[in-house]
């Protein structure tokens, strides 16, 4: 049996629609004057699942730098995080604050 054109048409343009992916985008903790680096760091452990040296490089960037990017995920999932930390912070009378930012 042979194909008709409009049958090669429709499979040449099945195959070249290739699906888009996620936009991404960092989970960014800022430094601040109050919070103390042993609480940043074990929101980092818990909720960004770092080992304890991780989440101790991330904080010590934090501290210094004034920002750490403690992962990269599609929106949803940043947007999860963010809310995470910000709620333990919240509950524990923190300030720190945390942002996601689109790659």
């Amino acid at each position: 049996m042979e194909r008709s054109d409009n049958e090669e048409g429709l499979k040449l343009k099945l195959e070249t629609v290739k699906p888009k992916l996620p936009s991404i985008y960092k989970v960014i903790i800022l430094n601040d004057d109050f919070t103390p680096m042993e609480f940043v760091a074990n929101i980092i452990q818990k909720v960004f699942n770092k080992t304890q040296d991780d989440a101790t490089r991330i904080m010590l960037q934090i501290h210094t730098e004034g920002i750490g990017i403690c992962g990269m995920y599609p929106f949803e999932i940043a947007e999860t995080k963010m809310n995470q930390v910000l709620n333990f912070a919240k509950e524990s009378q923190h300030p720190l604050q945390c942002i996601i930012e689109k790659i």
